[in-house]
């Protein structure tokens, strides 16, 4: 693996080395004795520092996402979260399960973002799995302007919505990750994602047109201002990064796996009447 309270950050310390002190040269004696102590100790040092650089880089997880979208590490266990509930509106936008569902995740999502793509891969369908009927899945949007296609695929799902194939295109974008998101930066087309709408048996012409006239463009971008308007504490944006989501209001920012979910839902669920 952008933009409440207490925003928890975790900060990666690098290890600089001390900068060498030149001393003007000397001539001493040194016996042999002294030479191996003084071996024994520099060994016994360099272990130590050894130690300390592999065990503490691996045993520091970032807890939240930074622009680009960030992905913990699959061990981390516990996430840090605020000890406050964001009011998310729901209604009007896509979503899957029951209305009446006890547990509401929304997403904030961009359709190149790699650990977004990631987290549908690999969280998405078991967890839904996991929590059959008590979970309403609802996605927003959020492409990074440093994606070329994120927008226009964002649009083109809500375009396959007009033809009841908005989560069929969903999918349908994750998995053809190899075109969204190749080494040469390529910009895809309105043909190009008509052509993800004629595998989907879609009527391509209606959703050229959908596409081509930017029906959802503003859709689009009112989900991203609305996201952006989310403060934290602090005053950094709450969704600083893709995906980032809000369990019940619980933000969770980066693509953590199904346990660090349960974690939370386990605890929501244990805690209703």
């Amino acid at each position: 693996m952008r933009r409440m309270p207490t925003k928890r950050k975790t900060i990666n310390e690098d290890l600089i080395a001390p900068e060498p002190v030149i001393r003007q040269e000397q001539t001493f004696t040194f016996k042999a004795t002294h030479f191996y102590a003084v071996l024994v100790v520099l060994a016994f040092a360099a272990g130590i520092l050894i130690g300390y650089v592999a065990g503490g880089r691996t045993a520091t997880a970032p807890a939240v996402a930074v622009a680009q979208g960030a992905a913990p590490p699959q061990v981390v266990a516990t996430p840090t979260l605020e000890h406050v509930t964001y009011n998310i509106p729901t209604e009007g936008f896509p979503s899957l399960g029951p209305a009446d569902a006890p547990i509401t995740i929304v997403e904030f999502s961009d359709y190149q973002c790699p650990y977004c793509t990631r987290w549908h891969e690999e969280t998405y369908q078991p967890l839904l799995q996991a929590y059959p009927g008590k979970i309403r899945f609802v996605y927003r949007n959020y492409p990074l302007s440093f994606h070329q296609n994120a927008m226009l695929a964002a649009e083109a799902a809500l375009c396959a919505g007009d033809q009841s194939q908005y989560w069929q295109m969903h999918d349908k974008l994750f998995a053809e990750k190899d075109l969204m998101n190749d080494a040469q930066g390529t910009a895809l087309t309105v043909s190009d994602f008509g052509k993800f709408a004629t595998d989907l048996g879609l009527d391509g012409a209606a959703f050229e047109s959908c596409l081509s006239t930017g029906k959802y463009k503003q859709q689009v971008q009112d989900d991203e201002n609305f996201a952006n308007s989310l403060p934290t504490e602090n005053g950094e944006p709450a969704v600083g990064g893709t995906p980032t989501f809000f369990i019940n209001g619980t933000r969770l920012v980066g693509a953590y796996p199904l346990a660090s979910f349960k974690q939370i839902i386990d605890a929501q669920l244990a805690a209703m009447p």
